[in-house]
């Protein structure tokens, strides 16, 4: 296990052209050079310019007098191994993706490697830039999107901010749902802020029930903590459950995204089995 004291932040000023950021980092952290050029690799490191402070990756980029060098070492950030997502549509603009269990929706100082947004600039072809449009939870899984271009990032994060995508999740709950009358409709702020959701029973086999879940919102644990608060946490919370779901993942998979595609102008719906097998293919209406 790392220690806290592992976990460091190295900055430092770059005096010549002939500087190298590697030897610079080497200089200043004592780490080795091939662990600094993994850690460039996985988005740890990053350059300011001016006033531009964007990550460098590359460890023979030429340097400026001036420059600023910063080195974010968490090595369990850096020694997360990512698990790959599956490519369900690839529009150009944008691309949509089934995120499994342990992905993340957006990097941090840390890194980015463990990031669907990362995953998409190394696998996709030809070559692309990633922007993050909305952010589904590290434990849960299923659709993402990830725009491409910063036109498409700000019109389908437009799109999401006016609630003009409809989102259903699929829960799987402790105990037997449908001793509750359907829909239940749940308008309890998250954190201050509106927050709405509407749960349907589906079916319920040995103890547990499958629920559908169409959110109004998009607050950080918005389904989780409402379904904990009406009795019926999802299986394998282990922040909002009641602790018996040890080794199991999040029960929890974003199963359907229904928008106007800012490329074509259709609507377009990507859906998920109900096994989590392949989605639908693109459904313009």
């Amino acid at each position: 296990m790392n220690k806290p004291e592992d976990r460091q932040e190295f900055h430092v000023s770059v005096a010549s052209t002939d500087d190298n950021a590697v030897s610079l980092l080497h200089e200043v952290s004592d780490l080795s050079r091939g662990r600094i050029k993994s850690a460039m690799g996985k988005g740890a490191v990053w350059i300011t310019r001016g006033r531009r402070t964007r990550r460098l990756r590359r460890a023979k980029r030429s340097l400026t007098v001036g420059d600023e060098l910063h080195f974010y070492y968490k090595p369990e950030v850096l020694d997360e191994v990512p698990s790959p997502p599956t490519l369900v549509a690839d529009i150009g603009d944008y691309s949509v993706w089934n995120k499994p269990y342990g992905l993340r929706s957006q990097g941090s100082k840390w890194g980015d490697h463990c990031t669907v947004g990362r995953w998409a600039e190394q696998h996709l072809q030809p070559e692309r830039p990633s922007f993050v449009v909305h952010r589904l939870d590290r434990a849960a899984n299923g659709l993402i999107l990830v725009a491409h271009t910063k036109k498409t990032a700000s019109k389908l994060s437009a799109l999401f901010q006016q609630r003009q995508v409809e989102k259903r999740y699929r829960a799987r709950v402790a105990g037997d749902f449908s001793s509750l009358q359907m829909p239940v409709r749940v308008e309890e702020p998250v954190d201050g802020r509106e927050a709405i959701s509407e749960f349907n029973f589906l079916h319920k086999a040995d103890g547990s029930s499958l629920v559908d879940v169409s959110i109004e919102t998009g607050r950080k644990h918005q389904v989780r903590r409402h379904l904990a608060s009406l009795g019926f946490p999802i299986l394998g919370d282990r922040l909002y459950g009641d602790g018996e779901n040890d080794g199991v993942d999040l029960q929890l998979t974003a199963c359907l995204l229904r928008f106007r595609c800012p490329v074509t102008g259709e609507i377009v719906e990507y859906r998920l089995s109900e096994d989590g097998g392949n989605p639908a293919p693109l459904c313009p209406t």
